[in-house]
């Protein structure tokens, strides 16, 4: 237990990272991921809100664009903390993990204390199906991350 704790909660943060390699790949992907996701919140004339998340605009749709900006900036700043992750702090990837697993819990706890109205006839926002991916992906990565290779013995 004290080994874990270490390694989620380094007292050096390097790129000493002991664990599985996919783990380190895969928050690779997902922080491309998120410097798209981002931008787009970000810079479409929409934030997203109503081009991809079909949200109903006619009601105070400019604050929902602001709040999407807002988000997507807030996004951005992580995914470059991620992006650092990946490649200098390698050490603080358990961490990450925890974070990552933590915030797509919350969003589906909110979904569903607070669930958003879609236009009519509108499908699934492509984040719906992510959140639902992101939990176990996450919690398998932190538990890839936590876990050391054996070494090959050589005969």
């Amino acid at each position: 237990m004290k080994n874990m704790i270490a390694k989620i909660f380094p007292k050096n943060i390097n790129n000493d990272y002991k664990g599985y390699r996919i783990a380190v790949y895969v928050f690779m992907v997902y922080s491309m991921i998120s410097i798209v996701r981002s931008c787009v919140h970000v810079f479409a004339p929409d934030g997203g809100a109503g081009s991809i998340a079909h949200m109903d605009l006619s009601q105070g749709g400019k604050n929902i664009i602001f709040v999407f900006a807002l988000w997507g900036s807030s996004q951005l700043i992580l995914a470059f903390v991620q992006l650092l992750v990946c490649v200098r702090y390698q050490s603080l990837l358990p961490f990450m993990y925890i974070l990552l697993f933590l915030e797509y819990c919350f969003r589906a706890l909110l979904g569903i204390m607070k669930p958003l109205v879609f236009e009519a006839g509108a499908g699934t926002p492509p984040g719906g199906y992510l959140d639902k991916i992101m939990i176990p992906l996450a919690l398998i990565m932190l538990i890839l991350s936590l876990m050391t290779k054996k070494a090959k013995i050589s005969q």
